[in-house]
């Protein structure tokens, strides 16, 4: 379907979406304030949505501050990311429990309802299509992923004011999504608060019949494409990525990566917030009668001195080598392996790095020289 702005609708229109939504059997997730933080968490109604809040992102600092309306959307991206939905932190594979002479296996079930993600912002968006590429798009399939996948329903929400971090302009996946989407708001504040509405899909379209709405007139039109634009324009940060690829391998010996690995602290903080990161691994449990032992798949993360272990050691033992694989990993050889960047140019991995490492000022610096190549892990 041919993504045309056709509709607006009001705020009471915005809480029939919602509530129509949810009578479709969805549970819907979306933004709202809790602790201190915009979070994604099951909306019940659109008044949960986070009125006249913003946040302000630094390298290293995250706050949320009121604003001067009661802007539903008035923000960029929290601390969360869609993929605690479809990559959560922690699962259950299996649980084998033994039974007399026999051992049942049991299969974690998928969710009981399919999501509708509500309120997604176009850099997210291009983090889920990543992700799908990863775990379902190669020769093997994540079958919890899959299934948690299956059947989402997807609002976007272009961004009219980017952040100090944001460079989704950058790596091409903002300000405004071009596909992938159901629905597409954008919020208009001048005069009327309304949303226009944009329909990606036959499930779109038919949702739409049952809100309240009127046809979008041509100043509608024309003052949502100002916002985006200025949204374009105004990204707090920029990464150049014109023959970053080669210029990061000729690179692998720049002392840059020194600087920054004084800096580092290994955490992984980055990896965390990061909404295409998907390194994971397992723990296996038993019960004390060792009658019930049970399978689960956890968030690991490439800066974990076991990540990159084998039979006699790990390979990259130290902190260079260990951030040297993530920044090359994420910005140049994920194109290899899936045709894409790894980073959507959402900013969260500089503004929960704990001393503040901005990714575009590390790539940047090191551009600049050519060095030999390391024979450490990388």
């Amino acid at each position: 379907m041919q993504m045309t702005r056709d509709f607006v609708i009001t705020l009471d229109g915005l809480g029939e979406l919602v509530a129509g939504l949810r009578n479709r059997g969805y549970q819907v997730v979306g933004p709202s304030l809790r602790d201190g933080a915009i979070v994604y968490d099951e909306l019940e109604s659109a008044d949960e949505l986070p009125a006249g809040w913003t946040e302000i992102h630094d390298p290293g600092a995250y706050r949320v501050e009121r604003r001067g309306d009661e802007a539903r959307f008035g923000f960029t991206v929290g601390p969360h990311s869609w993929k605690q939905f479809l990559l959560p932190s922690r699962v259950r594979l299996w649980r084998a429990r033994k039974n007399g002479e026999v051992t049942e296996l049991e299969e974690e079930p998928p969710p009981e309802k399919p999501f509708a993600f509500f309120g997604v912002r176009s850099c997210d968006l291009s983090a889920v299509a990543i992700q799908d590429r990863v775990l379902t798009g190669g020769r093997y399939v994540d079958r919890d992923y899959a299934a948690r996948r299956e059947g989402i329903f997807v609002v976007v929400v272009d961004c009219a004011e980017p952040g100090r971090l944001c460079f989704c302009t950058s790596m091409g996946t903002g300000p405004a999504a071009e596909s992938g989407y159901d629905l597409a708001l954008t919020e208009l504040l001048d005069g009327e608060h309304r949303f226009l509405v944009r329909v990606g899909s036959e499930r779109g379209a038919e949702v739409m019949r049952d809100v309240p709405h009127e046809a979008a007139s041509g100043a509608d039109n024309e003052t949502a494409e100002a916002l985006v634009e200025t949204a374009r324009s105004s990204m707090g940060r920029e990464l150049d990525t014109e023959g970053l690829k080669e210029d990061v391998l000729a690179n692998l010996e720049h002392p840059r990566w020194d600087e920054v690995a004084d800096r580092c602290l290994s955490c992984g903080n980055c990896t965390l917030v990061c909404p295409t990161c998907f390194c994971v691994g397992v723990e296996d449990t038993a019960d004390l009668t060792g009658e019930v032992v049970e399978r689960e798949r956890v968030w690991n993360s490439c800066f974990s001195l076991d990540h990159s272990y084998v039979h006699g050691g790990a390979v990259r033992q130290s902190g260079r080598s260990r951030y040297r694989q993530w920044l090359t990993h994420k910005l140049v050889t994920w194109h290899d392996q899936f045709g894409t960047s790894g980073c959507v140019g959402c900013g969260r991995c500089i503004a929960w790095c704990p001393v503040g490492i901005d990714i575009t000022e590390e790539a940047a610096a090191i551009r600049n020289g050519k060095e030999g190549v390391s024979d450490e892990g990388s």
